[in-house]
């Protein structure tokens, strides 16, 4: 799996939606609007956190690991996997980060080298929408694993590596050109739908587009590197799983879910901060 090679340090935004395995959450989840610099703030609502996203604005996924352990994350975008572009699982490809590491994530991992920025755009421009999974459009969410301690002298035969994504399925060639023809045939890891899909998709797009409008596009090209590790899960099912809503701002404020925005002083009303540096005073004698 795939381990970023730059450390990026920092206090991150907690989410409180999420259903760890114990008292604290082993990884932080945020999204930073990289075009303005803002961390983007989650605003609860009927027990989930939604973020108010802006049309054509870049944007990463920062992830932080509070555990002095490594961990996997798997990292799902509109019901995308975000490494391996199949519809996303628990059980997929993922980030490994070292203990206590913190790293963005900024698009759509196309090679070792480089991803596709994440970018909000109109839902029909999605990504998801676009390869005929529109369902899952305007969720950010990560599903955690706990690695599980290797004693490698107790092994038979070396303990299987977890490489990110698969070179080739690790089952067998037979069966992993099996598995992969069963896949191409109903369309898990397409990466493009074919033409009826895509019609369908249009439809459920129109159909849903009171209640979303925006998504996440396949932006720009951009050097990202990482290398490949071994990983081994402590359990099948995730330690911690996080799960962000969001919307355009407007859609969010008409549904009820943010409040709208208010000047923070009156006209005519004295500020503390009225501007910004501190100016040269007149010449004595004014």
């Amino acid at each position: 799996m795939f381990r970023t090679l730059a450390l990026l340090a920092g206090a991150v935004l907690t989410a409180t939606a999420c259903t760890p395995a114990y008292g604290r959450p082993l990884v932080d989840l945020a999204v930073i609007d990289r075009d303005s610099g803002d961390w983007l703030p989650a605003y609860p609502h009927r027990g989930q956190q939604w973020i108010a996203g802006t049309p054509g604005h870049r944007y990463s996924v920062r992830l932080t690991n509070t555990s002095g352990q490594r961990v996997l994350v798997v990292l799902s975008v509109d019901g995308v996997n975000a490494v391996s572009g199949q519809t996303a699982s628990p059980s997929q490809a993922g980030y490994v980060l070292d203990a206590w590491q913190s790293t963005e994530i900024n698009g759509w991992r196309k090679s070792l080298d480089d991803v596709a920025q994440f970018v909000f755009t109109d839902l029909p421009d999605s990504y998801a929408a676009r390869t005929g999974r529109p369902d899952n459009v305007g969720v950010i969410g990560v599903a955690v694993f706990e690695e599980r301690p290797i004693y490698r002298e107790i092994y038979r035969e070396p303990p299987r590596p977890y490489p990110y994504p698969y070179p080739q399925p690790p089952y067998g060639r037979d069966q992993g050109r099996a598995e992969a023809e069963r896949r191409a045939s109903n369309g898990a890891a397409a990466p493009a739908a074919p033409a009826s899909a895509a019609g369908k998709a249009r439809e459920a797009v129109a159909d849903s587009a009171a209640a979303q409008s925006i998504g996440t596009g396949h932006g720009a090209r951009e050097w990202s590197p990482v290398s490949q590790t071994d990983f081994v899960r402590a359990s099948r099912s995730p330690a911690q799983v996080i799960q962000f809503r969001y919307d355009d701002y407007r859609n969010l404020v008409a549904r009820g879910i943010v409040p709208r925005y208010r000047a923070p002083y009156r006209d005519g009303e004295p500020r503390a901060f009225p501007n910004g540096f501190v100016a040269d005073p007149p010449p004595r004698g004014w």
